[in-house]
Formats: C-alpha cells, sequence, structure tokens
C-alpha cells in the first residue's frame, strides 16, 4: 500500500491506470475527514482518457456535489475541481 500526503490537490501521473478510481476514492474519503470541501485532481490533458476515466468514478462517488474543470490559473482542462458534500455528523 501506497501512504499519500493528504493536500488540497492530488496529482494522478505517478498512478497506474488500473489504480486511479480507488486512489481517487481513497483521496476524497481522506480529504472530507480533514474538513475540505474543494479539491483539485490533476489529470493532465493528454488524450483526456485520464481525465474521462477520473469524471466517471467521480460521478459515482457518493462525497461528490459537484466537478468542473479547474480555471486556466489551476489547471485548465488538465485537473478537475471537486466540491465535497458537507460530513455527515
Amino acid at each position: 500500500m501506497r501512504r499519500i500526503p493528504i493536500e488540497d490537490s492530488f496529482d494522478l501521473h505517478s498512478f497506474l491506470p488500473r489504480d486511479v478510481p480507488s486512489a481517487v476514492s481513497d483521496y476524497l474519503e481522506e480529504a472530507q475527514k480533514h474538513g475540505w470541501r474543494e479539491v483539485r485532481i490533476i489529470h493532465g490533458k493528454g488524450k483526456g482518457i485520464r481525465r474521462a476515466e477520473v469524471r466517471r468514478s467521480l460521478a459515482v462517488n457518493p462525497l461528490v456535489a459537484e466537478i468542473f474543470d479547474a480555471p486556466p490559473e489551476r489547471g485548465g482542462s488538465g485537473a478537475t475541481i471537486v466540491l465535497l458534500k458537507s460530513q455527515l455528523p
């Protein structure tokens, strides 16, 4: 198991494609535990394959309230901003 420091952004470039969905899910759980409402997932621009996989994973994740492309100064289409739902008491 790989230990990942929890920050407000998560760079997926070092992950194998098969590990992306579980890595994103684990990251979002930890981010919510830290009380963050917004995080940035960096998937890169490339051909859009990783971006599409990240978006599919986020679309079914119960912690996610909203997703959208990052603004240009935060990565544009190479990153996705995720708004997390409030943690239930």
